[in-house]
């Protein structure tokens, strides 16, 4: 039995408890006044809120909390307002019928139903107090409260940060929940591990997440991070690293902010093999690092332990083995050298030379097999999003008139730096890839039928211009109501070309593509342009080396921040050699 102490009372959580059976029982604390016990009888599997993806980067901060005016962490991940669109249900489309109408009517006005929208306002303005009126109100009242219902007001209570009234509160309604018999659903322990960390106890936030499994509700990233992120705020390096075994367990992978959170505290509790692990994992799962990160790893770096830390006396052979068996670009055999690093911020120049120590950076090749995999994932995921027959019908198409050496997003080139969508750009662009092609081939131009028969596609030059690129098998017009994305993507991915775009490709549809091996494609496939008054059209080809956290056969790193972005600005790196093997170079 696992007895968790909370305010004035104690929650108690049996070691094991399987699904559709009492889970939580609070106790009476015997230092505190004793309240009623709680009870979770016969879960339900219950529809769970939807949140909104983790930003990698520009968002890391907010995940781990803001500063309050005391001091403290207000919050231990980020939020977003439980709007009522996350649980409501489509219905059906039916034949409205005055009976109809009236039993509709009849739900809106339903006192559970305005309880629910008022909730929901509270949730979107964060008001707290008066979400709170609203349900002592309900209670004298004795309207019945669903999950949704208290999930908003549970969600409210832990985002009130480390001030008691709201914490406090919180565990009330809580009890409340589970006196009335209402399963909790994965949004109410997330809010509950939250509430538990706002009062300085991450082991209880991580006990619910355990237990979690028991009630048949998976844990989801958001889930741990309050027990992550409070275990490492209070240094506690092993319980931290008890919780990252139990996400890798449960098929959560850790991004940015939580691995960045353990990279720290290793580095405070002088953790070096675990240091080690956590800058591996960061070049597999995040490549570039935002501002935060890369501060967490020059401060380790700078340190007194990454000074004694490695080996004088390396096997240069397996050393060399490890390099080939990872693709290049990094080893994995531990720390090498012995002394003090020098830590400074670099750039690199066209060809991958580090400016600062002379290292040249590699480029990491992609697995043609990964390639095949991916075009057939991409042309899986647009058939369900498109009109499968329109998308099988340009798969088609591209049989018997590809592969292209390049491909181009024709509606974003041709809208870059215009005003209204300038057709001579796009042919200057596509008679510069054509001349740049070994086979002198031209590149496929995709366009959406209205930009091919509206607008400026009237004019008689642009008119002879289309059809020139149509007869000779160089563009297509996506159908009405389609996405051109997906057949720009598919087209340069199953063509293994160039792809042409100034799309930073981040919005939902390619996040849907994951963060494996999108990336690592985009950075060597994809062709960026300016255009200006000055100097014209420029073409910026993919990097000749790998954007990506390298560790060298020396034992320098470098690591690339988001800072730049090598086309107007030159991106900045961390670059970290020992001291004796800098003299050496010069």
């Amino acid at each position: 039995m696992l007895i968790r102490r909370m305010g004035n009372f104690s929650l108690s959580l049996p070691n094991k408890t399987p699904p559709f059976s009492s889970l939580f029982t609070i106790t009476p604390s015997p230092f505190h006044l004793p309240l009623a016990q709680i009870q979770f009888l016969n879960p339900i599997h219950t529809k769970k809120f939807p949140h909104t993806n983790q930003a990698r980067c520009a968002k890391a901060s907010a995940m781990r909390g803001v500063q309050g005016r005391d001091g403290q962490r207000e919050s231990v991940i980020q939020k977003t307002h439980l709007s009522t669109s996350s649980a409501f249900l489509q219905e059906p489309n039916k034949k409205t019928t005055p009976s109809n109408r009236s039993a509709k009517k009849a739900r809106r006005d339903a006192p559970e139903s305005v309880l629910r929208h008022q909730l929901d306002q509270c949730s979107k303005h964060g008001d707290l107090q008066e979400a709170l009126r609203l349900y002592e109100e309900a209670k004298l009242n004795n309207v019945s409260l669903n999950v949704h219902h208290y999930n908003v007001l549970l969600y409210l209570c832990s985002g009130s940060g480390s001030e008691g009234f709201g914490i406090e509160k919180g565990f009330e309604i809580f009890k409340q929940m589970g006196a009335n018999g209402v399963a909790p659903n994965e949004a109410t322990f997330t809010s509950v591990a939250r509430l538990a960390v706002a009062k300085q106890d991450p082991e209880m936030a991580f006990d619910l997440v355990k237990k979690m499994k028991g009630f048949g509700v998976p844990p989801k990233l958001r889930s741990y991070g309050p027990a992550l992120f409070g275990f490492c705020d209070k240094g506690m390096a092993d319980k931290a690293y008890e919780v990252d075994v139990h996400m890798g367990e449960s098929g959560v992978v850790a991004e940015e902010a939580e691995l960045s959170a353990l990279l720290k505290v290793s580095s405070l509790s002088k953790r070096e093999e675990k240091v080690y692990e956590m800058m591996h994992r960061l070049r597999a799962s995040v490549r570039q690092v935002c501002e935060e990160t890369a501060g967490i790893i020059e401060d380790w770096f700078k340190s007194e332990s990454a000074a004694d830390v490695g080996v004088q006396n390396w096997d240069v052979g397996k050393v060399k083995e490890g390099v080939v068996k990872g693709g290049g670009g990094w080893h994995g055999q531990g720390w090498l050298g012995k002394g003090k690093w020098n830590v400074v911020r670099a750039e690199m120049d066209s060809s991958g030379v580090c400016r600062s120590c002379g290292e040249k950076l590699v480029c990491i090749d992609i697995d043609p097999k990964e390639t095949e995999n991916f075009a057939n994932s991409l042309a899986k995921l647009a058939c369900e999003r498109e009109v499968k027959a329109n998308f099988v019908q340009f798969q088609d198409w591209l049989q018997r008139h590809g592969p292209f050496d390049a491909v181009v997003d024709g509606a974003n080139v041709g809208l870059i730096s215009q005003r209204n969508f300038n057709f001579s750009q796009l042919r200057c662009v596509v008679n510069k890839l054509q001349q740049m092609s070994e086979s002198k081939k031209l590149p496929l131009v995709i366009l959406h039928k209205n930009r091919t028969t509206g607008g400026p596609a009237q004019h008689p030059n642009n008119k002879k211009l289309l059809e020139s690129w149509k007869k000779a098998g160089a563009l297509y017009a996506t159908p009405h109501g389609s996405n051109d994305d997906w057949y720009w993507l598919y087209a340069a991915v199953s063509s293994k070309g160039l792809l042409l775009t100034n799309d930073e490709m981040r919005d939902h549809l390619f996040q849907l593509l994951g963060t494996s091996f999108f990336p690592r494609w985009k950075e060597k496939h994809q062709i960026r342009m300016i255009a200006s008054r000055d100097d014209g059209l420029k073409l910026h080809m993919p990097p000749p080396y790998s954007i990506v956290i390298q560790e060298s056969e020396q034992g320098c790193w470098h690591v690339p921040t988001l800072t730049g972005d090598d086309l107007e600005i030159p991106r900045q790196w961390v670059c970290a050699t020992r001291r004796k093997a800098l003299r050496s170079i010069f």
